[in-house]
């Protein structure tokens, strides 16, 4: 009996890791206005916000396949950065507005309008919305964040 509940433990817990992924597959990547299919963030490089302090065009030939989308970086050097820890780098919330994210929906962003906050990466819509989201970021992140789980595909405007 102790060995069959033992073999059956050990079952588990090589599923679980595996069921994972499906789970993140729910979550969409923001491609909405990118440069060619399925490109994150309007091409732009995630790694260039944190390490140059604003936006940066990605190019094609620095490109990664992460989280079901293609990442473009402005070099070698930060596309390997991404590769080597890609959930430090990309955006919060699949890199759609945040401020969105935090009223229950998913759009586009403006690659100007960003934020940092507690070492994460946060995209909006625009300037404007920028500035909204600046009033309240932690406010906005804990809205956010309570909504994050339960917005797929069918929630992109």
């Amino acid at each position: 009996m102790f060995r069959r509940t033992l073999l059956a433990l050990a079952a588990l817990v090589c599923i679980v890791p595996l069921a994972a992924p499906a789970q993140d597959a729910q979550h969409p990547v923001n491609t909405l206005g990118a440069p060619a299919d399925h490109v994150a963030i309007r091409g732009y490089d995630p790694v260039a916000y944190f390490r140059e302090g604003g936006p940066r065009q990605g190019k094609p030939e620095f490109a990664a396949q992460h989280a079901g989308a293609t990442w473009w970086f402005a070099s070698a050097e930060d596309k390997a950065l991404f590769e080597a820890d890609p959930e430090k780098y990309m955006p919060a919330f699949g890199g759609f507005c945040a401020y969105g994210t935090s009223r229950g929906y998913l759009v586009k962003i403006e690659p100007e309008a960003w934020s940092i906050v507690d070492g994460r990466l946060y995209l909006n819509y625009d300037l404007g919305v920028r500035d909204t989201w600046a009033k309240d970021p932690k406010g906005y992140i804990d809205q956010a964040n309570a909504n994050w789980p339960r917005l797929d595909q069918g929630d992109i405007k």
